[in-house]
């Protein structure tokens, strides 16, 4: 299978004051197109630093990453921020939408920074929304939609550029134990469409979705271990 994500070597250091932090020390990574990967590890272990690497949110003090053959971590903030749009989304732990806008503007966002046509993206928001299982609250606004429909709001926002990668940050973290159920079960449906999905949790049966799951400790990989 092609790889999706290539990253080799990859350290990433803090400066804070005289100190410096070592917060990531020497990552190798390969995840291939249509993988279902959740990435975990305790508090520290540098998962969140990861995650924002994977993301193109940061990018690296030395090592290479490339992403969907394109070498990021040299790449300018302008040309990350292209990236970004293009080839990843993300879904928040928070959900991230904003308040006084319909759950169809919401997901249709990513394509105004596209440059997609109102006609266009109207229509694929519309299609994204049914997708998710909010064909019936698409004019609603965040407060007048469940944690649960705002995730799916979120999930449907993340697909709706047709990405390389989800990247979901706790995706079930602000929710209770039958949403959450709820939520996984559509990130099972959006891998099974043949999604590369990179989960980031601490919780093992949000992980237990994922077909392969990477350990971090202190900053490198513990274990790499495929469970399906």
């Amino acid at each position: 299978m092609q790889n999706v994500i290539e990253i080799r070597g990859i350290i990433r250091n803090f400066q804070l004051g005289q100190e410096t932090v070592y917060v990531l020390k020497g990552i190798d990574l390969d995840i291939a197109r249509g993988e279902y990967v959740a990435i975990m590890g305790p508090s520290g272990s540098g998962k969140s630093t990861l995650m924002n690497l994977l993301g193109c949110l940061d990018t690296p003090t030395s090592g290479s990453y490339i992403l969907n053959g394109n070498d990021v971590s040299k790449m300018t903030d302008n040309e990350l921020a292209d990236i970004r749009n293009k080839e990843i989304g993300f879904v928040f732990q928070t959900f991230n939408l904003l308040p006084r806008t319909t759950a169809l503007d919401n997901v249709a966002l990513p394509m105004v920074y596209a440059g997609i046509s109102k006609k266009d993206r109207v229509v694929r928001a519309e299609e994204v929304l049914t997708d998710v299982g909010l064909s019936d609250r698409m004019d609603h606004k965040p407060n007048q939609l469940s944690g649960g429909q705002r995730q799916r709001v979120a999930v449907g926002r993340a697909l709706v550029n047709k990405p390389s990668i989800i990247l979901a940050d706790e995706p079930t973290g602000n929710l209770d134990s039958k949403t959450s159920l709820e939520i996984m079960q559509l990130f099972d449906e959006i891998h099974a469409a043949g999604n590369t999905v990179i989960l980031v949790t601490h919780e093992e049966e949000v992980a237990d979705h994922a077909h392969r799951v990477i350990r971090l400790r202190d900053g490198m990989i513990e274990s790499d271990v495929r469970n399906k």
